[in-house]
């Protein structure tokens, strides 16, 4: 498999960097293969064309995210407390890598709808995964138990995501990972029983 491949991470984490600091349009696979440090047909071993590049991007990095998610799920906590630490990995991962957050934040939304859906699909994982919090959450009576689970899980990452924007947006001037807390009080006070 591709993925396999020595060069393939690379070619990704450099695909990374040339479309935060270019832009997806103005990232040519040329920048993205010297960035890489390979020819650019090498590219080409790997991926169709740039669109193949930025989903296989957001394949890979959302994998991170989602493994993260499964050991945050899998440890014996009250919802909230996963609730927390799911709310703190996702902004730690992403204050880590200045790159990878212009990226999903802000490139990844200019997409055609097409790239947009194959993106969502990689996305669902994560989503179906934050569920599971939200479902023990109203089980154990710590979450209103006639919570709408679509309505909070929107409530959720709609809130993470436009914190981590603006974040972005505003060049990373304070920081993310303080507001972790913050994010996941507001968020308990709209889900308690």
């Amino acid at each position: 498999m591709r993925k396999d491949k020595p060069k393939y991470k690379q070619i990704i984490d450099a695909a990374v960097i040339v479309i935060a600091e270019n832009g997806y349009h103005q990232a040519q696979v040329s920048k993205i293969a010297k960035q890489a440090g390979v020819a650019d047909g090498t590219i080409y071993l790997y991926f169709k064309n740039k669109e193949d590049i930025l989903i296989s991007v957001f394949q890979e990095k959302m994998g991170v995210f989602v493994s993260k998610l499964e050991q945050i799920i899998a440890r014996d906590l009250t919802a909230s407390s996963k609730l927390g630490l799911m709310i703190e990995s996702h902004f730690e991962l992403l204050a880590s890598d200045i790159h990878l957050a212009i990226v999903t934040q802000l490139e990844l939304r200019q997409s055609n709808p097409e790239l947009r859906t194959k993106i969502n699909d990689v996305l669902r994982e994560y989503l179906k995964l934050m569920d599971q919090i939200l479902v023990k959450g109203m089980e154990d009576g710590e979450f209103d138990a006639k919570m709408d689970i679509r309505l909070a899980r929107q409530m959720v990452f709609g809130t993470m995501d436009e914190t981590i924007t603006t974040w972005v947006m505003n060049d990373h001037k304070y920081d993310l990972i303080e507001l972790a807390p913050k994010v996941q009080r507001l968020l308990l006070k709209g889900m308690q029983a």
